[in-house]
């Protein structure tokens, strides 16, 4: 594993904003800021929304694998109009409403082991920095109110538009002033909106309001992070206008870098189109969660490089779940054998240089995928080639017991690995009774084998299969295992 030396690591990330792979140095040396666009809570999350945290866990994960000390912020945007509107609509406390999907996300993010976050910033409890943020901008000359409402003046900020691309006069071109707004420009945003009759509000210096929405990620980033962040995450749905607009604002306020790592995941695409709860196409992930193994959900996220979109389906987490399952079954067969070892720690002490080798490859193989811009897809790989490397040795009649010891190693390697993307291996040492029904229908397959009933023995592979239960036809005889695990 390679270590932090001289506060700079061997690691390189794609700059959404200079669209290169750039070298990764931490702002201090040790140390890693991190920041990752949480949920707007006017409904529970769905899978595109774990997707990004799961991306956000990942990079965190990996980070600290290679010794940084790391400062993780996932905020929750908590009073939004979309929470107004919910709340309106049920009739409810729009407080209740964003407190219960905070918890259902709390909830969802356990359950595919995403860390807790140093810190869960709310939009309604940073009022005080989200008003210092904005004075700042209005004593700069970058902030005018227009009626009751605070605006950025996007004119005056040089270089807005280079995290998109976009360039101000082609913006300028299909904006629009919505109605009641008194904005100066069409391109200019809200900082703070004046008070509504029914909406919550704060006091201010221009009077009673909310913040608007790009504003308090600003805030509330730079007071657990600093004026730089190392890491800015998030969906490339936000690259404009919100990781734009933040830019924009941060950059005018302190005369700094805001970000130095803009790191973008793709889109969770659901029979082609982006998974998106405005148009009802999406998966809750709370109800996937219940259905599918989680860590085998969270495998399949990580299966892609996080920038490219993946296709989600249920036919996918099955293939995913049956991937993981052969991980697990490699691991256990592992362990199963050292457990029968009269003196493990002695059979260690003579090594299987073939079998310590392949695990030394897999660490590097690894390493080097995760750096190459946390490549999960390519690591995920280097995991299953030293899978392999564990069935080839436990396959022989009696392996011996340095090839036992190793495998036994080699597996605990893998498990750690894996658990730097996030996987637990929960339950691998439960040996599950496998139903009387699926024991008949082996044994009655091992007697057509026996007879050389070769359809017959195809045809209970089958049954045995549709009943979700995988069949290893192994030297030393036919181990039976549920799909999956």
């Amino acid at each position: 594993m390679a270590q932090v030396k001289g506060g700079e690591v061997s690691l390189r990330i794609y700059d959404t904003m200079s669209r290169t792979k750039k070298e990764f140095t931490p702002v201090k040396p040790g140390a890693a800021g991190v920041y990752c666009c949480g949920m707007t809570v006017q409904d529970k999350p769905h899978v595109g929304h774990v997707f990004s945290a799961i991306v956000g866990d990942t990079i965190r994960r990996y980070l600290e694998r290679k010794g940084l000390d790391v400062t993780y912020v996932y905020n929750f945007t908590d009073v939004d109009d979309k929470i107004i509107t919910r709340a309106r609509e049920e009739n409810r406390d729009w407080r209740d409403i964003a407190e219960e999907n905070i918890q259902a996300y709390i909830s969802v993010a356990s359950m595919l082991n995403i860390m807790p976050a140093t810190h869960y910033p709310k939009a309604t409890e940073h009022i005080a920095e989200i008003i210092d943020l904005v004075r700042t901008l209005e004593e700069r000359g970058y902030a005018y109110q227009g009626g009751s409402d605070v605006y950025f003046e996007v004119g005056k900020c040089r270089g807005y538009g280079k995290l998109s691309g976009r360039k101000i006069d082609e913006l300028r071109a299909g904006a629009r002033i919505e109605v009641g707004e008194q904005k100066q420009n069409p391109l200019d945003f809200a900082l703070w909106k004046g008070a509504k009759e029914g909406e919550p509000s704060w006091e201010s210096p221009w009077g009673k309001g909310r913040p608007g929405w790009h504003i308090e990620c600003s805030a509330m980033s730079m007071k657990y992070i600093g004026q730089t962040l190392d890491i800015h995450c998030g969906g490339q749905d936000l690259i404009f206008p919100h990781h734009e607009n933040e830019i924009a604002q941060s950059e005018c306020a302190t005369g700094r870098t805001f970000v130095r790592n803009w790191v973008h995941n793709g889109f969770v695409n659901l029979s082609g189109e982006k998974m998106s709860k405005s148009t009802k196409h999406f998966y809750l992930a709370e109800n996937l969660c219940r259905e599918f193994d989680p860590e085998a959900i969270r495998f399949y996220l990580l299966s892609t490089h996080y920038r490219s979109p993946i296709e989600f389906g249920k036919e996918r987490l099955e293939e995913a779940a049956a991937a993981l399952g052969r991980l697990r079954n490699s691991i256990r067969l592992a362990l199963a054998a050292e457990a029968k070892l009269s003196d493990p720690a002695k059979s260690g002490r003579v090594k299987d240089a073939e079998l310590e080798d392949a695990m030394r490859k897999a660490s590097v193989c690894f390493d080097e995928a995760m750096d190459d811009d946390f490549n999960s897809a390519r690591a995920t790989a280097c995991l299953f080639d030293l899978s392999k490397r564990i069935n080839l040795a436990l396959e022989g009649d009696q392996p011996g017991p340095a090839t036992v010891a190793a495998a036994a190693s080699a597996a605990r390697e893998l498990m750690s690995l894996g658990g730097v993307l996030g996987l637990t291996w929960k339950g691998l040492e439960v040996e599950e009774e496998v139903p009387a029904e699926i024991v008949e229908l082996v044994e009655r397959r091992e007697e057509a084998r026996r007879n050389k009933d070769w359809a017959e023995a195809d045809e209970l592979r089958a049954a045995i299969s549709e009943r979700g239960f995988v069949l290893e036809d192994r030297p030393d005889g036919t181990q039976v295992r549920r799909k999956g695990s």
